[in-house]
């Protein structure tokens, strides 16, 4: 059985039946994936370079358009850390959103992320933002990401690359709800 049959465990936009898994692949295969992408370590733009190049390469993503880097304080964590190097990037993918986390994860590793403390200054972060209009809540996973529509960091950049109408669609739809099932995340 698919974790993401349409089973009371996410919701579409209002008005519209609620989509299959499968319609959520078709708008991530058609470039309605967003991810944010930060890194305050190291080669700030270097390290995002590679994990968009990385994200190829291992047949993760196909990048559709990045939007331009922007330099930003760092929003929590201690307070000396250096600025951030921010984008967003939109992406087609053939993933469902939990694999997709998963490989962002993996490829965060490869550029030395490490989880240690909330918040910490980072080689990479990359955060899945949008897949499609999919609304989704589960241990691992909250889609649209819960906390981006008050952070200019990732709303500036996000707005050069996805379409103003579309955003405002997926912002005003109903709340995600939480799934009934545990998702196997491994």
């Amino acid at each position: 059985m698919d974790h993401f049959s349409n089973q009371s465990k996410s919701a579409a936009l209002p008005g519209a039946a609620t989509p299959r898994l499968a319609d959520w692949r078709a708008n991530a295969a058609d470039g309605l994936v967003f991810i944010a992408l930060g890194s305050n370590l190291g080669d700030r733009a270097a390290n995002i370079r590679g994990a968009l190049h990385e994200l190829e390469r291992a047949g993760v993503a196909r990048l559709i358009q990045c939007s331009r880097l922007v330099e930003t304080d760092a929003v929590g964590g201690p307070a000396d850390q250096p600025r951030y190097l921010n984008g967003v990037a939109r992406l087609a993918t053939s993933l469902d959103p939990h694999e997709l986390l998963i490989a962002l994860l993996r490829v965060e590793q490869l550029f030395g992320r490490v989880r240690d403390e909330r918040n910490a200054p980072r080689t990479l972060d990359l955060d899945l933002l949008l897949y499609g209009s999919l609304r989704l809540t589960s241990t691992r996973l909250t889609l649209p990401h819960p906390r981006m529509w008050d952070r200019d960091f990732v709303m500036t950049p996000l707005a050069e690359v996805c379409d103003a109408a579309w955003l405002e669609t997926v912002r005003t739809a109903a709340p995600a709800r939480e799934q009934k099932e545990p998702v196997d995340v491994r």
